[in-house]
């Protein structure tokens, strides 16, 4: 049943964001102008992605970096300007092709469209899912987690939802809109289950919960988490 409901919600994600998100999360990670609930968003993506980057070393030359969920590539540009050999990957292939499209020149970045939790994307240093995780369950986050832990030689960057009374407002307003039109709904996690969780993962449990930064702009609040091995 676990892997049943991973791979329903993977197929809803793949589904929203390479038709029927597609254009509208192109322009929101790009310079075009959007609206304020847009900018606000784009505001918050933009310091935590900075904050995502400030957790790794500066240097990366001779690293592996996988961008467990690129999106549009911008954190995997910045890893492959610090020297990184990056592994980018979405579900989405529209989104990968524009990844691809807005690659700067003199720059590699390895993208591909599929799943975080290939085999065959083999081993790396660092792995970082900046908001790819937060439309599933925590229990099935944790899982994904702990596949990726299998991989990864220093540390984890993630990011989740933390559960407030707006965001819950929020997710069941979502509800009330045609199923054709919804968008997945973020899955507010609370803390202290998330920890619960990731302490009794017989891999993940060995690993340390370091750094933990919140970041909140308009509508935009996701909370970033660095799992270190040991």
């Amino acid at each position: 049943m676990a892997q049943a409901s991973y791979i329903e919600r993977r197929s809803q994600i793949e589904t929203y964001f390479d038709r029927t998100a597609s254009q509208a999360w192109a322009r929101l990670t790009s310079d075009a102008p959007v609206g304020r609930i847009r900018a606000s968003v784009r505001a918050g993506r933009e310091r935590m992605r900075g904050t995502l980057l400030s957790w790794l070393p500066r240097d990366l030359s001779g690293s592996r970096l996988l961008d467990a969920g690129c999106g549009t590539g911008a954190l995997a540009v910045e890893a492959a300007r610090r020297g990184a050999d990056v592994v980018a990957i979405d579900l989405s292939p529209t989104l990968v092709h524009l990844a691809r499209e807005r690659l700067p020149a003199g720059l590699r970045v390895d993208y591909r469209a599929g799943d975080m939790l290939d085999p065959a994307l083999g081993r790396f240093d660092f792995i970082v899912g900046m908001d790819s995780l937060i439309h599933y369950r925590t229990d099935d986050a944790v899982r994904v987690l702990s596949g990726l832990a299998q991989r990864a030689n220093q540390s984890i960057l993630f990011t989740f939802a933390p559960s407030s009374p707006a965001l819950i407002v929020f997710r069941a307003v979502g509800r009330l809109f045609p199923r054709d039109n919804r968008a997945p709904w973020i899955e507010p996690v609370a803390e202290k289950q998330l920890h619960r969780l990731l302490a009794r993962d017989a891999l993940l449990g060995t690993w340390h919960r370091g750094r933990t930064q919140r970041i909140a702009s308009g509508f935009y609040t996701s909370q970033a988490l660095e799992l270190q091995k040991k």
